[in-house]
């Protein structure tokens, strides 16, 4: 996609929704932080249906070891892998109070040191808690990466990579979210909505739907 379009393309999304924000609802940077971990595998719906109990009962480090592994798995059990993410819940918890006085750290080298924590859910957490303009690339947008020419690669790093080059700054702290939202209602997996596309023109897609 030429330099140009790749402006025009994020113009138009930018038109679209001026200030995207995550669909995960979170209280502070640590619940954050918590139901990126959780959204592993799962909707963002099905996550905030299950932190709405366990963040009421815990938004903190200190509460959530309070709770406990069982009564955390019990809040968390609708999701997917829930029993891994529990552990994962409790010792990220733990180990945010060991080693940065219950906060979460805004670095991620000590974001992805913590238990469950990888290199997408730590842009998430970067991008959306500390406005750092990171691009946490997902499944959404790995396939827009590559579906579209804006940033083919084999791998979610290899996209990554590509769209930090490629996408100007002026659009670069939200284009995470106009990503991922035009891949979950527009750009979808099975049938991509092409006749409701504001980039289509611009879109590499040979077999666009009609």
């Amino acid at each position: 996609m030429k330099k140009s379009d790749i402006d025009q393309f994020f113009q138009r999304l930018s038109a679209d929704d001026p200030e995207p924000t995550s669909e995960l609802e979170y209280k502070n940077p640590y619940t954050l932080l918590v139901a990126v971990v959780l959204s592993a595998q799962a909707t963002d719906v099905g996550v905030n249906k299950a932190t709405k109990g366990l963040f009421a009962k815990a938004d903190n480090p200190k509460a959530m070891l309070a709770l406990g592994e069982e009564a955390v798995r019990h809040e968390i059990r609708t999701i997917g892998l829930f029993n891994t993410k529990a552990k994962n819940v409790i010792a990220l918890s733990q180990a945010l109070l060991d080693n940065h006085g219950g906060q979460v750290p805004e670095d991620r080298e000590a974001l992805q040191a913590l238990p469950g924590v990888g290199r997408k859910t730590a842009n998430v957490v970067l991008n959306v808690a500390f406005g750092h303009p990171t691009i946490a690339v997902d499944t959404h947008i790995f396939r827009v990466g590559n579906r579209t020419g804006l940033a083919p690669g084999k791998t979610p790093d290899h996209v990554e990579q590509k769209l930090l080059k490629v996408v100007p700054d002026r659009w670069r702290l939200h284009a995470h979210h106009w990503l991922i939202l035009h891949g979950r209602y527009v750009c979808k997996a099975r049938k991509p909505d092409c006749p409701n596309c504001k980039v289509r023109d611009l879109c590499a897609f040979k077999e666009k739907t009609a």
